[in-house]
């Protein structure tokens, strides 16, 4: 009987490069090294402030900027004149924009967050399945070497098999798009702190 790990990794062979893909983790199945979690401070260098100003207009202006950079659909380059214009209008303090990005940054972390735990189950169901296709193979294998094999049940145990290897199939095509999205996302977080900085007062 295979292990886990190693039925997962043998279902995994058809979608990724068996060389960069590492099983050590059967709750990652990601090529790209798992970061769990970002660090705000590598991203930012400005002190930013313990709380948001008191001021509910600039409160708004602040957590809206903050919610555009997040929206994935927008590319950043495109953000500049939103971000020129905050800027501008708040004498490019670094602490305001400081508060931006981090509101920025806790709105895309966490959804970064949530995608890294959704990968964990998406890989342990596919290794569950990947558990079921070969215990209703064995079996089949098992009943068609008995003298008088129930064709019923082998017939049953066929058409399940083919179900779950076409769900399983169908599932792993999905796992590129799943593993870049945290990176993508991590990228985005760099490119928006860049951004931000740029429009730096001194």
């Amino acid at each position: 009987m295979l292990t886990r790990k190693a039925l997962f990794a043998l279902a995994l062979c058809a979608a990724t490069p068996l060389a960069a893909a590492d099983y050590s983790d059967p709750t990652w199945p990601c090529i790209q090294r798992k970061v769990e979690r970002l660090s705000e401070g590598l991203m930012w260098p400005h002190p930013i402030p313990e709380t948001m100003p008191e001021d509910p207009a600039l409160r708004r202006e602040i957590e809206q900027l903050a919610a555009k950079l997040a929206i994935r659909r927008i590319e950043v380059p495109d953000l500049q004149a939103d971000v020129t214009a905050f800027a501008e209008r708040n004498g490019g303090d670094p602490a305001l924009l400081g508060l931006v990005f981090e509101e920025t940054f806790a709105s895309l972390n966490g959804r970064r967050s949530r995608i890294i735990g959704g990968i964990g189950d998406f890989s342990l169901s596919q290794i569950s399945l990947s558990e079921r296709i070969e215990a209703a193979r064995q079996e089949m294998d098992t009943e068609m070497a008995l003298d008088d094999p129930d064709f019923d049940k082998v017939d049953a145990l066929e058409e399940q098999l083919d179900w779950d290897q076409t769900i399983y199939t169908d599932r792993q095509q999905s796992i590129t798009y799943l593993c870049e999205t945290p990176v993508l996302l991590e990228k985005r977080l760099y490119a928006i702190s860049q951004l931000l900085q740029g429009v730096v007062s001194g």
